[in-house]
């Protein structure tokens, strides 16, 4: 099997539009990440990996950092897919959770 060659997500980042999150294919996002396109077909039918929008996919450089932390929990500590999934669910809600908490210390 052959490994897509690596994308930098610098350099998808780089070209991101003013205002918004630069958008990047399953090609593109499959690069980034490091995997093969057959992979990533299989984790968006999964429903690990979502598209922006129905239709053609379209990811964000946010999926690129996700799914880059699944495939580390995957290969680092032998985390299933759907376990990886739940975990990044639980550690992107404690980050959120902590940022409110730092903001409500700060006000007056």
């Amino acid at each position: 099997m052959r490994t897509p060659s690596r994308t930098s997500f610098h350099t998808i980042v780089g070209g991101a539009p003013r205002g918004g999150e630069a958008r990047l294919t399953r090609e593109e996002l499959a690069a980034a990440c490091g995997i093969t396109p057959g992979r990533l077909v299989r984790l968006i039918r999964l429903g690990l990996v979502e598209p922006v929008a129905p239709g053609p996919a379209e990811f964000t450089t946010t999926t690129v950092l996700r799914l880059r932390r699944m495939l580390r929990l995957h290969a680092d500590l032998g985390v299933n897919w759907v376990g990886a999934s739940i975990i990044l669910d639980l550690l992107e809600r404690l980050e959120r959770l902590e940022s409110e908490l730092a903001r409500h210390r700060r006000r007056p």
